[in-house]
């Protein structure tokens, strides 16, 4: 019984570190996006900015 006990354990934890993963790359990716609209040349910044305001998402 503690053999299939801990083989559960095991494969829970197997688990979370695969969705680990997937979640961190995002936010790593949504990082580097708003890091690049921020400090992009003028045009592509006033982009995102028009983007925003139009998603009615505040930025200010």
């Amino acid at each position: 019984m503690s053999t299939l006990t801990s083989d559960m354990k095991g494969r829970a934890h197997a688990q979370r570190r695969t969705h680990l993963w997937p979640a961190l790359s995002s936010a790593l990716l949504g990082l580097v996006i708003l890091y690049g609209a921020g400090f992009a040349p003028l045009a592509a910044h006033n982009a995102a900015h028009d983007a925003r305001h139009t998603a009615a998402f505040p930025c200010h």
